[in-house]
């Protein structure tokens, strides 16, 4: 049955143009090669099946007859390989994305999303796995996924990597050198992969998707070299360039300290792609004015972060704008709002920035953010706190900022038994797994009656407005009349 497995992997290859016809014969031989055989005979063609299934019977063909041994990690390295000998080169894919982009700018990303999910560098039936679901809130619809391919992180871990030798090969999972890389147990094989260059700010970048894809388009914009995240002004140039190349895109970056920052801070990237969070739809509740800015629309947002939004037909008010704001931030202390710009000459204020295009103007939104740590609250300030660590507990990086949770594995089988729990009136407290949301278990119970229909329903609304205290406890200032007033406090102290 090989022979069948290997035609069917190059008819799809070819049927979604990643070879053409006369590539055929040189495509099996490549698959040949990788499989360990010397010889093929090109079968009849079969029905047509889903690329996951075809893929499934060559790993399992590869480890009965030895070629593979068997587990996650192998596996995902062989088809990899597979799929990187059928995956035109870089030169290629980049040429094709610059005659559509000749075109219009969606023309051309609509094809580099398709051919990222085609080559399986994006796997799409993983991705279909994830658990997703929309939650009510007084701030809006929150988006809630249950991230199902990537363990949970702890975040000292993460500020501990920043700093951590760079001795590897390639430096990290965002390196350009990824591209068209082998892989190895502890590093996932990327010969699938494929970037387009870009210039941002006079220097060399990089434009892929996230093989993980939590909305829609997610991409990833990568520093051609390996230097660590930093937020200035450089970052808003960029911000804008990169929405002149892409104007339906928006784009956005992790803050650049730990804590507060991304998972990631060892590579300077950003994130964008093309959809809509909630955050973006969230009005202006109060408008402000910057001297000598008053040309620029300005005011504070209504979100449970600090949310200073700014916009401009003109970027390069935003940028010197922008820039004026972080600055000040980056000095400003307000201890009775528990803001202190350092401790020991260890910095605590910066930015989380994300741009878009709305109604021909380019607008930014600027996080502020806060990393300082106490003995009450080791893991951060403004960081989620203890009691909603049983849903949230990692950092609180740009993507849950703009209102879309990334929630651990765990939480799938936790819910369901938490629901069915419930449902039975079962000792959630004596549970081993469970016990961690018994305080919050014992709350909803004073609320609601639990059904076997209800249960789960219920849950998700209220894990919903869980995340939205996590957003409220990331936020510098708090959303009663005295964090008003200390938000304004730092708005008037910007000159």
């Amino acid at each position: 049955m090989i022979d069948v497995y290997i035609a069917e992997l190059v008819r799809y290859a070819m049927e979604k143009a990643l070879i053409a016809p006369p590539d055929m014969t040189w495509a099996a031989n490549r698959l040949l090669d990788a499989l360990g055989l010397d010889r093929w005979s090109a079968p009849e063609p079969g029905e047509h099946r889903p690329l996951e299934d075809i893929l499934k019977d060559i790993l399992d063909w590869a480890v009965e007859n030895g070629r593979i041994q068997d587990g996650t990690a192998t596996r995902d390295l062989f088809d990899t390989e597979l799929m990187g000998r059928l995956t035109p080169r870089p030169s290629e894919v980049n040429a094709a994305f610059q005659a559509r982009y000749a075109r219009s700018p969606q023309a051309a990303t609509d094809w580099y999303y398709d051919f990222s999910q085609n080559t399986d560098y994006i796997r799409r039936y993983r991705i279909a796995k994830d658990v997703k679901w929309v939650a009510p809130t007084e701030y809006g619809d929150i988006d809630i996924t249950i991230n199902l391919s990537k363990p949970e992180k702890d975040p000292r871990a993460i500020a501990a990597a920043k700093n951590a030798p760079q001795n590897a090969y390639p430096a990290c999972q965002l390196c350009a050198s990824n591209e068209g890389y082998a892989g190895r147990l502890d590093h996932p094989a990327r010969q699938n992969h494929r970037m387009i260059p870009l210039t941002l700010d006079g220097q060399d970048w990089f434009f892929q998707y996230s093989p993980y894809v939590y909305y829609n388009e997610h991409c990833i914009v990568l520093n051609a070299r390996h230097i660590p995240m930093k937020i200035d002004r450089s970052t808003f140039r960029k911000q804008m360039d990169f929405l002149r190349l892409f104007p339906h895109y928006f784009l956005g970056s992790n803050a650049d300290l730990p804590i507060v920052g991304g998972s990631i801070l060892s590579h300077d990237h950003f994130q964008g792609g093309r959809y809509e969070f909630a955050m973006a739809k969230a009005p202006v509740e109060t408008p402000v004015s910057f001297p000598g800015y008053e040309d620029v629309e300005a005011g504070l947002v209504k979100w449970p972060m600090s949310v200073i939004r700014i916009r401009s037909t003109d970027p390069d008010r935003l940028i010197d704008l922008a820039d004026k704001i972080l600055l000040a931030w980056r000095g400003y202390s307000d201890p009775a709002a528990e803001v202190l710009a350092e401790t020991k000459g260890e910095p605590h204020n910066t930015i989380t920035p994300i741009a878009r295009m709305r109604e021909d103007k380019f607008e930014l939104d600027l996080v502020l953010r806060n990393n300082r740590t106490t003995e009450e609250y080791p893991l951060g300030i403004f960081h989620p706190h203890q009691e909603l660590h049983h849903i949230k507990k990692e950092n609180i990086g740009l993507i849950e900022v703009m209102g879309l949770a990334v929630l651990p594995a765990r939480l799938k089988t936790e819910l369901a038994a938490l629901a069915d729990a419930l449902v039975k009136g079962s000792d959630i407290r004596g549970d081993e797994v469970l016990s961690k949301h018994a305080d919050w278990a014992e709350d909803l119970q004073k609320k609601y009656t639990f059904t076997a229909d209800n249960a789960m329903g219920i849950l998700q609304d209220e894990v919903g407005k869980v995340f939205a205290q996590v957003l409220e406890h990331a936020g510098v200032y708090k959303r009663t009349d005295e964090g008003k007033a200390a938000f304004l406090r730092f708005v008037e102290s910007v000159k």
